[in-house]
């Protein structure tokens, strides 16, 4: 299968935004202490640090340098892998934006990292159509140079 590249501005431009988006969503979660009241992230910050707290910090750090990373390299330089990446990445934070809507509904109230979840899912809403929108097409708008580009 040769999936495609949507348009790349616009895509790269969302993209970004969605990095930025998620290290205030992060920010968010910790003030707020995430890892003290949603317990999935209590375990998996246990994982990393008997101290949840730099745990938690760990985490979010090498998530946004991955982020940032995928941001500068495959994504800007129109690399393959950056399709599989942009789908990840898509479905990671739709999954986000969801489950702080969700639990915020069950808890009644707010919730760490609820004030930035809506922009996260629209953010990541958006990348998702322009991938599947750009692959069921026979022939890419993007062409042959931004497919090989920067390698």
């Amino acid at each position: 299968m040769n999936a495609k590249m949507p348009k790349p501005p616009r895509f790269q431009l969302t993209f970004g935004a969605l990095i930025l988006v998620q290290a205030a969503h992060s920010i968010e979660e910790y003030v707020g202490h995430l890892w003290e009241s949603f317990p999935p992230t209590r375990f998996v910050t246990g994982l990393v640090s008997s101290n949840p707290e730099r745990g938690f910090i760990a985490l979010n750090l090498l998530l946004l340098a991955l982020g940032v990373w995928c941001f500068l390299w495959p994504v800007r330089r129109g690399w393959p892998v950056a399709v599989a990446l942009g789908w990840l990445w898509a479905v990671l934070e739709i999954g986000n934006g969801i489950g702080h809507a969700l639990w915020s509904l069950r808890e009644g109230g707010y919730t760490p990292g609820l004030a930035t979840a809506p922009v996260l899912l629209v953010l990541a809403v958006y990348p998702a159509y322009r991938l599947r929108r750009a692959n069921g097409r026979a022939v890419s708008s993007l062409g042959t140079s931004y497919q090989h580009r920067g390698r």
